[in-house]
């Protein structure tokens, strides 16, 4: 009997996939075992840093890696590929190249759910909290300025503390930071600030674990994770209709 499933790709890193799995079967409506959806998860924590490849500072190409993991999902059968990495979206193109299966787009589904719930006739300004990697790779800056918006660049300095919460702080020590947290939140948010932003995206998967343990949704962010996970979910549960 053929059972229609999907896969994972994640271990970009561990905790951010978790963050994912909790969400997705919290917010999955279920009474009892059989009612939770059917996936697989690669927790491939072997990928090399997409940061440090797409920025040049590191020769090990995470591409093959992955590129293995999805292969070998759409070998057993996968139904769609959720690609839990959002710096690793620089790939994306050649992912989809390599299957028929679709692989869901992170930085598109957050963006169609920023049009949705702050449109830019009245949130002008957006900003990007993502890893370097993300903001070299381009593909959020693409969809905001193509859905009407205008990309807000970090400085120098505020991407620092961005990062120092990625890779310092949830990556490396798997410490969760609320203060330091909200302390970059508040900088793009600041209305007398250099930034000015009306509204934020969470482009990395370590953001959105912050974000599940401190939810702060009187602010105007969506997070990209979280969009993943609903957009999972719809299609999960349609393929059970």
């Amino acid at each position: 009997m053929k059972r229609p499933f999907f896969a994972v790709l994640g271990g970009m890193g561990t905790l951010a996939t978790e963050s994912y799995i909790r969400v997705l079967n919290a917010r999955t409506e279920a009474a009892k075992d059989q009612d939770y959806l059917d996936y697989l998860v690669f927790n491939d924590a072997s990928v090399p840093d997409r940061t440090a490849f797409i920025t040049q500072k590191s020769e090990e190409d995470p591409f093959p890696v992955i590129a293995d993991d999805i292969q070998k999902a759409t070998a057993v059968g996968a139904s769609f590929l959720v690609l839990t990495c959002n710096t690793a979206h620089y790939f994306y193109d050649r992912f989809q190249a390599l299957t028929d299966v679709p692989v869901l787009h992170m930085p598109k589904l957050a963006v169609e759910k920023l049009a949705e719930k702050y449109p830019a006739e009245r949130f002008h300004r957006v900003g990007l909290l993502a890893t370097v990697g993300t903001r070299t790779a381009g593909a959020y800056q693409k969809a905001i300025e193509d859905a009407g918006y205008t990309y807000v660049e970090p400085s120098d300095e505020l991407q620092a503390a961005i990062t120092r919460l990625i890779y310092d702080d949830v990556k490396d020590a798997g410490r969760l930071d609320e203060q330091a947290y909200r302390a970059v939140l508040d900088a793009f948010l600041d209305p007398s600030g250099a930034y000015r932003c009306d509204a934020l995206i969470l482009g990395c998967t370590e953001l959105s674990v912050l974000n599940e343990a401190f939810p702060l949704p009187e602010l105007p962010v969506i997070d990209a994770q979280s969009e993943l996970v609903d957009e999972s979910i719809r299609l999960a549960q349609k393929l059970r209709a």
